[in-house]
């Protein structure tokens, strides 16, 4: 049987994490977004060298901290630059549920204008997450106009 260049899971692309305290962020994870734990090896130290979770289909890597190896957290380097994007059945629960478990509004969860049920976190260890549910399919005519429309009113708000 000939092995699968990409295994069994997993998606083209898997997000790799590196975390202040990963055995903690784990347990956060769990509670927040309903996480599974797929594995976890430590070193002898007992620092997490590499983790998964499992959020609905799709695998998350992770690790602690390493900076002789150049493997810093947001928290070390004063934020992220990219984010993690779920899509959910009931982003109003799921939101509530990672604020509950410790995760800092960015921005409250609202209808947006490209047809998702859409908000931002920040989760403790400085890593932002969107949530969403898809609300209504739109065309790119439709979006546009609605993007459109969305931006003027932004302007006379500013």
């Amino acid at each position: 049987m000939a092995v699968k260049p990409i295994p069994e899971g997993y998606h083209t692309v898997t997000p790799f994490m590196t975390v202040k305290d990963c055995a903690r962020a784990i347990e956060f994870y769990k509670q927040a977004f309903g996480a599974e734990e797929r594995g976890i090896a430590k070193d002898p130290s007992g620092k997490v060298m590499h983790a998964e979770i499992k959020i609905g289909d799709s695998v998350i890597m992770m690790a602690d901290e390493f900076p002789d190896f150049g493997a810093l957290s947001p928290e070390s380097v004063g934020g992220s630059s990219m984010g993690l994007h779920i899509y959910v059945t009931d982003v109003d629960g799921a939101f509530a549920r990672a604020v509950k478990a410790g995760a800092k509004v960015e921005m409250p969860v609202m209808d947006q204008f490209w047809g998702d049920r859409y908000g931002r976190l920040k989760d403790p260890f400085g890593h932002k997450w969107s949530i969403a549910t898809h609300v209504k399919d739109m065309s790119s005519d439709e979006m546009k106009r609605a993007m459109d429309d969305a931006m003027a009113k932004m302007q006379k708000t500013a």
